[in-house]
C-alpha cells in the first residue's frame, strides 16, 4: 500500500506544477482583470465589467493564436512610436502568424469592426470591449518593449501593481483623466502612438533602473489608457456614461 508520505509528495508535486503552469502563462497578459475593468468604468463604458474578457478568449488554445498577438508590440528594436507604425500595424490584426505583435494595429482594427457593424444595423459593442482591453494593454510598459529576460521576470508583477486597489480608486482615475479630441483615424493613430510612447519610455526607465513600478507610474499610466479610450467611445458617438 502506498504510503500517505508518498501520496501527499506526489500531490504536492502535481499541485506545484499547476501552479508553475498558471503562473507561467500569466505572465504573458496584460494588466490583470481588475485593473482592466476600472479603466474601462473610469472611460465610462457601459460594458466595463466585459474589459478582461479578450484575455478569457486567448486563455483558450483555439484562440490564443489568433488573440494574443493583439494585445502587446514587442518593439524589438525600441523604435520611437509614431502614428505612421502605427497604421503599418492594422493590416496584420488577427494575423497569427505577426510574431511581434500589434497592439497599435489592433485597437484601430477594433474601432473599425464597431464602425462596420453598427453601419450595418448589427450590435456592434463587442468590439469595443476588445478596444477597451487592447486601449487598457497599450499603457502598460512591458506590452511596448523587447521580451526579454526582464520583461519575462517581472511581468507578472507589473501586470498586478494596482490590482488590489484599482476598483477602489476609479473616481481618482476618473477626476484625472484628461481631454483628448478624435475626429479622424489620423488623430487616433497619433494619440495611440503618444500612450504607446510613454509606457516604452518607462519601460526602458525601469529597466534601466532595474526595478519594478511604483503604484504612482502605474497609476500615470492606466489615466493615459482611459483618457484615450474615453475618447474613442465618443469618436465612435458611443457617449461615456
Amino acid at each position: 500500500m502506498e504510503s500517505l508520505l508518498n501520496r501527499t509528495s506526489r500531490g504536492m508535486s502535481i499541485m506545484t506544477t499547476v501552479l508553475v503552469l498558471f503562473f507561467n502563462a500569466a505572465d504573458t497578459y496584460g494588466w490583470h482583470d481588475r485593473t482592466h475593468l476600472a479603466i474601462a468604468q473610469a472611460a465610462g463604458f457601459e460594458r466595463w465589467y466585459s474589459a478582461a474578457a479578450p484575455d478569457v478568449v486567448k486563455s483558450r488554445d483555439m484562440f490564443r493564436p489568433v488573440e494574443e498577438k493583439n494585445h502587446y508590440y514587442n518593439n524589438n528594436a525600441d523604435r520611437k512610436v509614431t502614428a505612421q507604425m502605427v497604421m503599418e500595424q492594422v493590416e496584420r490584426f488577427n494575423r497569427p502568424e505577426d510574431d511581434e505583435g500589434h497592439l497599435y494595429g489592433a485597437i484601430i482594427g477594433s474601432v473599425r469592426d464597431y464602425k462596420k457593424l453598427s453601419a450595418s444595423g448589427k450590435y456592434a459593442d463587442y468590439p469595443l470591449v476588445f478596444c477597451a482591453h487592447y486601449a487598457g494593454d497599450l499603457s502598460m510598459p512591458l506590452h511596448n518593449t523587447v521580451y526579454d529576460d526582464f520583461n519575462k521576470e517581472r511581468h507578472g508583477t507589473n501586470d498586478g501593481i494596482i490590482e488590489c486597489n484599482a476598483l477602489n480608486n476609479i473616481g481618482y482615475i476618473q477626476r484625472s483623466i484628461y481631454d483628448i479630441r478624435i475626429e479622424s483615424e489620423e488623430d487616433l493613430a497619433r494619440e495611440i502612438a503618444r500612450v504607446a510612447e510613454t509606457a516604452r519610455r518607462l519601460g526602458r526607465k525601469i529597466r534601466k533602473e532595474n526595478r519594478n513600478m511604483t503604484q504612482a507610474e502605474t497609476y500615470t499610466q492606466v489615466i493615459h489608457s482611459a483618457s484615450l479610450f474615453r475618447a474613442i467611445l465618443r469618436y465612435v458617438g458611443k457617449n461615456p456614461c
